[in-house]
């Protein structure tokens, strides 16, 4: 018998982890979305073992601050104490200090704090203060103690003196920092004006920027500690700045674009966002496969174009074409059937993934698709689908859409024009590309009931 029975007498040998330890400073959020909450679960998220020193307790849910504690220092004092005489701590963050007792406290132990991110806390989301003014000029201490400081445009302004309204002034505030101490400096643009986010990060070496598109929403509860956590945990790691501050960067906005409705206030950025993502990497390829097992029983070859078929399934918080899951080599036709040249892995299409994101960019419910032959008869049986068809024509495309990107363009202006969520996209020939059909769904097996139903109407001669 396998595996082997053990005797009852016999225990299981252990098999430990070393995470890297991460500690946090910080307040506490009983709202849950940010401060020592949002710090441990990014820090567990991002494979780091999170441990904590809380300097106050806030009563606080999404709509705002309702009241705040701050404990003895002494207390403080003891529970860095205690992580620091126990722990091999890799990297430390701070967040609500509160007044400058506290500030002064973290600054005396800096020489125990190795990787020190200072995320300079001052105002909560809701606009509600969380630093004595008085305090503010103690951060210049401590600023010059921190491996990175993380201020957003708000916080350097008063770190600085200076108005932070564009990349170039936030450029400018980030000099300023290194100039107070700071190895470096991230100011983070969330609160700069623009359609992108542009987040500066400043050395003496140089200066890097991280651009990305800002996300139409209010959930932003939690964003700060999540980004300065990630960014600790990630340089625990071993992981150099720009590939930290980077990677924490991609984390947040993931976090912030699937935020998570909870409370009535706004929401709070979803921390666990990643983890959740890499753990659908498997039930999403599962999907993919049981899709492609499904069209092949049925012989769909009718709906087979020439150059082959691309089924693509992307995960629930899917950003790239790596968490997108395709047929390797596509299904093609045969003399007895269809059949796929080869499996199905992540990052295996990187055209049907990037229609497939320009869909979730305007449905994020919208997880997998199947590129079809476009005929006529293919065209009429669209119209037996539940929901509406919409088409593009790439005589239309901007001169700077490549022949490769024009299915990716194409599906975004689909999307559009569409009365609602289209469930097919036609692509029209021209300009070099081949004409196809786009079925799109929220689930596989809805996918597989489009393909069907299309399939069974083209075979039945409408």
């Amino acid at each position: 018998m396998w595996p082997p029975t053990q005797p009852s007498n016999m225990t299981r040998a252990d098999a430990p982890v070393t995470p890297p330890v991460v500690l946090t400073v910080a307040g506490s959020d009983s709202g849950g979305g940010a401060g020592i909450q949002a710090d441990l679960k990014t820090i567990e998220a991002c494979g780091g073992f999170g441990t904590s020193a809380i300097t106050s307790v806030t009563a606080q849910n999404t709509t705002g601050v309702q009241g705040q504690h701050l404990l003895p220092v002494e207390e403080i004092e003891a529970q860095m104490e205690a992580v620091i005489d126990d722990f091999d701590v890799a990297a430390v963050k701070t967040g609500m200090l509160a007044a400058s007792d506290v500030i002064d406290l973290v600054v005396g132990h800096a020489a125990d704090l190795p990787n020190l991110v200072v995320d300079p806390v001052m105002v909560a989301a809701s606009g509600d203060r969380l630093l004595a003014a008085e305090a503010e000029d103690a951060y210049e201490a401590l600023i010059a103690e921190a491996a990175v400081v993380t201020p957003n445009a708000d916080e350097a302004a008063v770190l600085t003196g200076r108005d932070v309204d564009d990349p170039e002034a936030a450029e400018r505030a980030g000099r300023d920092l290194v100039e107070m101490g700071a190895d470096s400096a991230l100011v983070k643009g969330g609160h700069v004006p623009g359609d992108a986010v542009v987040d500066t990060l400043v050395t003496e070496d140089g200066v890097t920027t991280f651009r990305h598109e800002r996300v139409d929403t209010e959930a932003t509860h939690g964003s700060g500690c999540t980004l300065s956590s990630a960014v600790a945990t990630q340089l625990a790691h071993g992981d150099d700045l720009s590939t930290a501050v980077g990677s924490g960067i991609d984390l947040l906005v993931s976090a912030v674009r699937y935020n998570v409705d909870v409370g009535e206030g706004p929401g709070a950025v979803h921390h666990l966002v990643g983890a959740r993502n890499d753990a659908a990497r498997h039930p999403t390829s599962e999907a993919v496969e049981r899709v492609v097992s499904a069209l092949v029983e049925a012989d769909i070859s009718p709906l087979v174009p020439q150059r082959g078929m691309t089924v693509a399934g992307a995960t629930p918080y899917a950003e790239t074409p790596e968490s997108v899951a395709a047929v390797e080599g596509r299904i093609a036709r045969t003399m007895d059937g269809v059949r796929p040249n080869r499996g199905v892995r992540f990052g295996a299409s990187t055209a049907a993934a990037r229609a497939l994101l320009a869909a979730r960019e305007h449905d994020p419910a919208v997880r997998f698709g199947v590129d079809c032959r476009l005929t006529d008869a293919v065209e009429d049986a669209l119209a037996s689908l539940d929901g509406p068809v919409a088409a593009y024509d790439p005589g239309e495309r901007p001169d700077e859409v490549s022949d490769d990107t024009t299915a990716q363009w194409g599906v975004s202006r689909a999307f559009e024009t569409s009365d609602g969520t289209p469930v097919a996209v036609i692509g029209r020939a021209g300009m070099g590309v081949a004409a196809r059909v786009t079925l799109l769904a929220e689930s596989a097996d809805t996918l597989v009931s489009r393909v069907g139903t299309v399939h069974e109407t083209v075979e039945a001669g409408g």
